[in-house]
């Protein structure tokens, strides 16, 4: 090697460093952790749903008010998680709520809400798809959770396009770009700034609807496809298009593509990603179509692993499973279970702990526990005090232990649970389909704090900003707080 072939690879070691050092630093994790928001679905890119704020409420009653802070209407279905981030709440929805009266009719909603006081700020509404149900099913709205940085916004709408907004909409006057072309321009409605058209530019066909909440690395946003099968539930109509893409955050244009998926999707794909620094690589891993949950390396797509989260015996839909829930990035492990479509009910289920700095199909060799007692799960883990908390959708929250997988206790909420478990203030909260909220003390014994319930269904997960609770059920979002 050359004297100059040194330098080079000095110089690209000390460049890695400098932007490792910039991520760390200038992540949305770093300010959520600083300003007490909520920026992105997990809070943080490990997607760890453990939050260090303090003085949240453990009971309430928003019948009576206690400790209800304020209340505003959604659409009719809500399964889009809050996220919040300067002085606002974001949360998808569908178009019942009727905002603006002069956009009525099915569609997708991202409604962007004052956090001070529930007032309605400004929509961004989607047209439905006309193939109808089969790519975009009707009033499931906007089920994508917002990524928040600065003042842009990423999420993915019902018709697979990823978007980035300016979180001020039309209010400040401003119609920024380089998208300019918006019809709709009053102060209540968005400022788009660009729109990747993911069906347009990579050929993808979203299975029932487009749901993947966006994940950032430096300049990169990634997000899933949800590329899928037809009505059929058989054919694969766009084989051939990219599971997982990144996008210039800035531009939108398409930075790289990975379709390690191919023509094995098993129904639809519709996990988010994590990102993270895994055995000194920063990496994005997601769960897959197939069942499998792959590891990449953030800035140039590379695929580093591979892991099959389903027993090489198992049958699709009776044991097999793909992966809708978003894996957790934890002390360099990642943490992931299995699952199906609500709609196939209840059935066998897996969860478990991978090592990614293996290489290559890492299903033996990265394997550090299985856990089998659980049920099929659409849901994202809490980890804290080396304990993993996740909910499975029969109902059962599984308390394991992080380093060997051992069952600690379970919790029964005797209820369909599409929501993650939260862990802030030494409480735990989980939201089932009966509309209870469960809080539990996070600990090696199950001990039960309260439950209250919000009224209707509580598919999305609570979310902890600035000392307040923000739950949304499927037609409200509360906000609540210690009242002194």
């Amino acid at each position: 090697m050359t004297q100059n072939s040194n330098y080079r690879l000095l110089f690209l070691a000390s460049l890695m460093s400098v932007l490792a050092l910039a991520f760390i630093l200038n992540s949305p994790s770093r300010a959520a952790d600083a300003a007490g928001d909520w920026p992105m679905w997990g809070g943080t890119p490990d997607r760890n749903m453990v939050s260090p704020m303090t003085g949240l409420p453990e009971a309430w009653d928003v019948a009576s008010n206690e400790n209800l802070k304020w209340v505003s209407n959604l659409g009719s279905q809500s399964y889009g998680n809050p996220v919040v981030a300067g002085g606002m709440v974001f949360v998808g929805t569908n178009n019942e709520g009727g905002y603006d009266p002069e956009h009525t009719g099915d569609a997708g909603v991202l409604l962007a809400f004052r956090e001070a006081d529930g007032e309605f700020l400004w929509q961004a509404l989607s047209e439905k798809l006309p193939s109808g149900r089969v790519n975009d099913w009707p009033y499931q709205g906007v089920c994508s959770s917002p990524l928040v940085e600065g003042d842009r916004l990423y999420y993915v709408n019902n018709r697979a396009e990823v978007v980035s907004l300016d979180i001020q909409g039309f209010r400040d006057g401003e119609n920024d770009g380089p998208f300019t072309d918006e019809v709709a321009t009053s102060e209540h409605d968005a400022d788009i700034i660009w729109r990747f058209d993911m069906m347009e530019e990579v050929g993808t066909y979203q299975h029932n609807m487009a749901n993947s909440s966006p994940v950032m690395y430096g300049d990169l946003i990634f997000v899933s496809t949800s590329n899928g099968q037809d009505e059929s539930h058989v054919d694969i109509p766009s084989p051939r298009a990219p599971g997982i893409i990144a996008l210039n955050k800035n531009t939108g244009e398409l930075v790289w593509e990975d379709n390690s998926v191919e023509d094995r999707i098993l129904h639809g794909q519709w996990s988010s990603a994590a990102a993270g620094e895994l055995g000194g690589v920063v990496q994005v891993v997601m769960g897959q179509g197939d069942g499998w949950v792959r590891g990449y390396e953030a800035l140039t797509g590379e695929k580093l692993w591979e892991f099959d989260t389903n027993p090489k015996d198992s049958e699709w839909p009776r044991t097999r499973n793909n992966v809708i829930s978003t894996p957790v990035l934890y002390n360099d492990r990642v943490y992931i279970g299995n699952g199906q479509d609500p709609e196939h009910g209840e059935g066998i289920g897996h969860y478990y702990s991978i090592d990614p700095t293996k290489r290559g199909d890492i299903t033996d060799s990265g394997l550090v526990w299985h856990y089998e007692a659980i049920r099929r799960t659409i849901s994202t883990a809490a980890i804290q005090d080396g304990i993993l908390y996740v909910p499975d959708f029969s109902g059962f929250l599984h308390a394991i232990d992080v380093e060997t997988g051992q069952q600690l206790w379970v919790h029964d909420t005797f209820a369909a649970v599409w929501a993650s478990p939260l862990i802030a203030d030494g409480k735990l909260y989980l939201g089932d389909e009966d509309g209870d909220i469960v809080v539990l003390k996070p600990g090696k014994e199950e001990v039960v704090l309260g439950e209250m319930n919000m009224g209707s269904s509580v598919y999305s997960t609570t979310v902890p900003a600035n000392g307040t609770l923000f739950i949304a059920s499927r037609n409200k979002l509360f906000a609540l707080a210690r009242q002194p």
